[in-house]
């Protein structure tokens, strides 16, 4: 007998798992995994304005993420217009011989981009459940990440079926990842909190401790991220601190963040048809 859900109960669970804005915790850890791939850091660091206005990434990443699980066909196209616009222009040859040729517009990099979203997501829920998910929602969740990538150049071949294959797809583009310059500058004006309004820079504190508990301990190092046991229990502290939130908080307001980005997505993607 088969494990997966039913189409409508794993959209469902889809919707439930994304409109938690607790899951935000781990932006930071999955932007260092997509830098980690020098394809992908030769990209930001060329184009991107990420360093002077980070928060733009991050609700950028969450409109997109939004529209995919929320938003009807209408607002589907518009995000997808703009991220595909955007990464058109964002393209090298390779001149440099320690930064690759790279394409925003290509596939396999952007499943790359898709899958450290959902990775961390994965690992995210377990910790702040504490327990692993299940077969059926892990393998729903995997399906339901697809159309991140799929909707732009990516398409659906070569994205897992299941969690299972997710996780060694996974493990084995994990062990060829290689944290060049590009990476490291980026990531550490990042976790600085360099472009960020005076106000919000302390809060990359507890940003910089998840971030590091969650990335894979090769490349923690690669980074030159220190990992003390004193750092591993506040990190721990504070992944604590974030479940407790989580079971505490009601769902309608944990998805808040969720629910105002649609709307401003919603209100875009009329204008625009107008």
């Amino acid at each position: 007998m088969s494990d997966d859900l039913d189409s409508a109960t794993a959209q469902a669970v889809l919707r439930r798992h994304a409109a938690d804005a607790t899951l935000m915790a781990g932006g930071a850890a999955a932007i260092l995994l997509q830098l980690a791939d020098p394809r992908v850091a030769a990209g930001v660091a060329r184009h991107s304005r990420f360093r002077d206005r980070p928060l733009d990434r991050l609700v950028g990443t969450h409109a997109y993420l939004t529209a995919l699980v929320f938003g009807d066909d209408r607002d589907i196209r518009h995000v997808s217009r703009i991220v595909d616009a955007r990464h058109a222009r964002v393209r090298g040859a390779g001149e440099h011989p320690h930064r690759p040729a790279y394409d925003a517009r290509d596939a396999d990099a952007q499943r790359w981009v898709a899958a450290t979203l959902l990775a961390v997501a994965l690992e995210l829920e377990e910790r702040l459940t504490g327990s692993p998910l299940d077969t059926a929602t892990a393998d729903a969740l995997v399906r339901g990440y697809a159309p991140i990538a799929a909707r732009l150049q990516g398409a659906p071949a070569g994205w897992p079926e299941t969690r299972a294959e997710f996780d060694a797809w996974w493990a084995d583009r994990v062990g060829a990842l290689r944290v060049g310059a590009d990476a490291r500058s980026v990531a550490r004006d990042l976790l600085m909190g360099v472009g960020l309004p005076p106000m919000l820079v302390p809060v990359m504190v507890p940003v910089r401790l998840v971030t590091a508990a969650l990335l894979p301990p090769a490349l923690r190092a690669a980074y030159g991220i220190r990992w003390t046991p004193r750092i591993r229990r506040a990190a721990h502290g504070w992944l604590v601190t974030i479940a407790l939130l989580r079971r505490i908080v009601p769902a309608q307001v944990r998805a808040i963040p969720t629910r105002a980005s649609l709307r401003r997505v919603r209100r875009r993607s009329r204008y625009a048809g107008h």
